[in-house]
């Protein structure tokens, strides 16, 4: 439908033929407990044959409550993350949230993301694109899908054209989201490769107080929904025992019923490419 650039993560190619997969817990809980996460994502990856890079963050900064969990911190999350990459064959990714803390993580990591409340930093946007790395922007909660042009050619500006655009939700209103699925025709209209982030596009920012809540049962909906609009891959955080993670639990969908889901995603990709 669109004239639309291939993107280069690690050894994985973005270019529309097959959906990629962003999966992973939210955090870094512990060393122990992100190897048995990764080597069973490992494993279904491989059974079912995905386009896949692995996903979890070394620190959640923006958490609702100076009190939660927050991670393993850069350098020791980074290192972690390389030897899961490496040992699975899989590109991996983590969020960024400082300009020294991407001067860390481009050693490690082979897709640096932007979050949602920083993704109108342009000192932080420039300083990823200059590392050589690619880059995946989460579309801001408060943004309208057109904006992502500035962040592109931010960049742009630094010759960095490996990027992606990840739509995660919109506010709608105090502590909820609403989920525009035009939006990933729209950015995908603007010539670049659109994202869908299901679990954190079900959040309820806030909404336990001290936490963000969520409808972690609605992700896999409107994921169906994202593949359905044509997006060109979907980010989802899935976790053995969601009630008792340790950040965003009731976004995640459980490990155990992500093969139902991602086989389901599969086929709709499979018509709606015939369709084109």
């Amino acid at each position: 439908m669109f004239s639309l650039p291939v993107v280069k993560v690690g050894s994985v190619l973005v270019d529309g033929s097959e959906p990629l997969f962003i999966l992973g817990p939210c955090v870094i809980e512990s060393e122990e407990f992100i190897w048995d996460v990764a080597e069973r994502l490992g494993a279904l990856a491989h059974s079912l044959r995905l386009k896949w890079i692995f996903k979890a963050s070394y620190d959640k900064a923006n958490r609702s409550a100076g009190s939660s969990f927050r991670g393993v911190g850069v350098q020791k999350g980074c290192e972690i993350l390389q030897s899961i990459g490496q040992k699975l064959g899989v590109p991996v990714t983590t969020d960024v949230h400082t300009e020294e803390e991407i001067k860390i993580a481009a050693d490690y990591i082979d897709l640096l993301q932007i979050p949602a409340f920083l993704c109108r930093q342009t000192d932080l946007i420039l300083a990823a694109g200059q590392t050589g790395r690619a880059v995946n922007v989460k579309k801001g909660q408060f943004m309208a899908p057109w904006d992502v042009k500035n962040i592109a050619e931010k960049l742009q500006s630094v010759r960095c054209e490996n990027f992606l655009m990840t739509e995660r939700g919109t506010t709608f209103g105090y502590q909820n989201l609403v989920a525009d699925m035009r939006s990933l025709y729209w950015m995908r209209e603007l010539g670049y490769r659109a994202i869908f982030d299901a679990t954190h596009s079900v959040q309820r920012p806030g909404g336990l107080g001290t936490a963000t809540g969520g409808d972690g049962k609605l992700a896999p909906v409107l994921a169906r929904s994202a593949i359905a609009a044509g997006c060109d891959g979907v980010f989802m955080e899935t976790h053995p025992n969601p009630a008792k993670a340790l950040s965003d639990g009731p976004n995640q969908i459980p490990l155990s019923e992500l093969a139902q889901v991602l086989g389901q995603l599969r086929k709709i990709h499979a018509v709606v490419q015939e369709g084109q």
